[in-house]
């Protein structure tokens, strides 16, 4: 008997006949229990967001690892923590079925190539610091289930992300987080619920670790990469936000740190350069603890100037 999301619900049927506001109100009531099923397995992606901080240390990876929608989606995430916290690009990997992320090909026929998942997943050297995030709706993926237990087997830390509670893909899992969507809407159609569910729980668990790894201070994202004007502008704003000081001082401090905004916030509490960066590298990165090195204890005044050479 198939069950969670290749159960075929007798609540849907002559879906296809109703009125539109009743479709889309049954399909806000699937995404709605979609995050509810998130907000059940917090605990598990705190678990997991801990123990990535502690394994990956300053040279692991985030490998990504999924096949079709599940697999879109992990890639999803994993591209977004280089522009959001400044993410080391070399230190995020994706290992999908399909190949590239972005495409219409059909990935079918390669979700099940076991032995291809494991070749690919040896092929990048799995080692202890690295954490492998694996995707899968109904946990039964054959090519993601050979790359997770691959993975383990060098050593590396497994987080296993999956809709049924009797998923396969758990079983070799240093952390299993289940994500109970159940039945689809549209019967086997996991973009919808358990795709819901899978983009949420990634969101989380990859904004807690940046968190946890020292990439924001006061809800601001102090290890954004600067790569355009708008982004310029926002690092000024948090640098004001932190310091107080003024705009320009921002600016000229920000200029000096090569676009890295916390050695610019210690460079504003005046310190060089070169001493704000050993400062953050005896912090392990995390400025909190580099201001409370240095005995910081308040916002410098409106105009405060940097010191832009030591």
């Amino acid at each position: 008997m198939k069950k969670g999301t290749e159960t075929i619900s007798p609540r849907y049927r002559g879906l296809d006949v109703w009125k539109d506001e009743d479709i889309l109100d049954s399909m806000w009531e699937g995404q709605a229990r979609a995050i509810a099923a998130v907000r059940r397995a917090l605990p598990a992606i705190g678990w997991a967001a801990r123990v990535m901080a502690e394994r990956i240390g300053a040279a692991g990876r985030i490998i990504y690892v999924g096949a079709g929608t599940s697999g879109r989606l992990a890639a999803l995430d994993g591209a977004e923590l280089a522009p959001t916290f400044g993410w080391p690009e070399h230190r995020t990997v994706f290992l999908l079925a399909q190949g590239p992320v972005l495409t219409t090909a059909a990935s079918s026929a390669n979700e099940d190539d076991a032995p291809r998942g494991r070749e690919a997943m040896l092929a990048l050297d799995p080692r202890p610091e690295d954490a492998v995030i694996a995707v899968a709706a109904s946990g039964t993926t054959p090519f993601t289930r050979a790359a997770a237990l691959a993975a383990s087997e060098r050593g590396a830390l497994v987080i296993a992300i999956a809709n049924n509670a009797d998923a396969p893909l758990f079983q070799p899992a240093d952390v299993p987080i289940l994500l109970d969507t159940g039945a689809e809407i549209i019967s086997g159609s996991t973009r919808m619920n358990a795709g819901t569910a899978q983009k949420s729980a990634l969101n989380l668990l990859s904004s807690l670790l940046m968190i946890r790894l020292g990439h924001v201070y006061d809800g601001l994202m102090v290890n954004l990469s600067v790569s355009n004007e708008k982004l310029r502008q926002r690092a000024i704003a948090i640098l004001v936000r932190i310091t107080g000081c003024s705009r320009e001082a921002a600016g000229e401090a920000l200029e000096c740190c090569r676009g890295q905004v916390k050695p610019a916030v210690l460079v504003i509490r005046g310190l060089t350069p070169q001493q704000a960066g050993e400062a953050l590298v005896k912090s392990g990165g995390n400025l909190r603890t580099a201001l409370a090195e240095i005995g910081d204890s308040g916002a410098s005044p409106k105009g405060a100037k940097t010191r832009a050479r030591g």
